[in-house]
């Protein structure tokens, strides 16, 4: 009988920036809440770790709260992250543990962010294992490609929300 193979979703993106100015955005909390949530949310850190075995407490929150689509209430996804590794311009390995009463939306996911130099700026690459069942792989694609877009508007030069 043959092994169940985990899944593994991915993104990755270059963005026009030095990978040590898209690694201070990827562990200083203004800079996580104005790029981590996808396009059709916000977020909010409640406190806030920066160092391995630390990490942060995320709150998004849908703009159009009627969907119903939150997790944790009806317009929210709350999400404990803990850095797991912390390589400066190198990498980012995050833990974190989705809060939600459905079991298909419950759990803990690893997230490593790897980054590397490249002509023109930094390609950061995103994996993600464990990811709860109730994700579908093409709503993650799309919250980890939104996820990156900006992060990428967020550091690269003239971009209003430059770290």
């Amino acid at each position: 009988m043959g092994q169940r193979q985990e899944r593994v979703d991915r993104g990755a993106r270059v963005v026009a920036a030095p990978a040590a100015v898209v690694y201070r955005a990827m562990t200083e909390q203004g800079s996580l809440e104005a790029w981590l949530p996808p396009e059709d949310m916000t977020g909010r850190v409640e406190r806030f770790d920066p160092r391995p075995g630390g990490g942060f407490r995320m709150v998004l929150t849908y703009l159009d709260a009627g969907t119903g689509q939150g997790k944790t209430s009806d317009s929210t996804d709350a999400t404990e992250i803990e850095f797991v590794e912390l390589v400066p311009d190198e990498r980012v390995v995050q833990r974190v543990v989705f809060d939600s009463e459905e079991p298909d939306f419950s759990g803990t996911m690893t997230m490593t962010w790897l980054l590397t130099a490249v002509p023109g700026g930094t390609r950061v690459t995103v994996e993600a294992t464990g990811v709860p069942p109730g994700i579908s792989p093409g709503d993650h694609a799309a919250g980890l490609a939104s996820s990156l877009a900006n992060l990428a508007a967020h550091v690269e030069p003239g971009c209003p929300g430059r770290a």
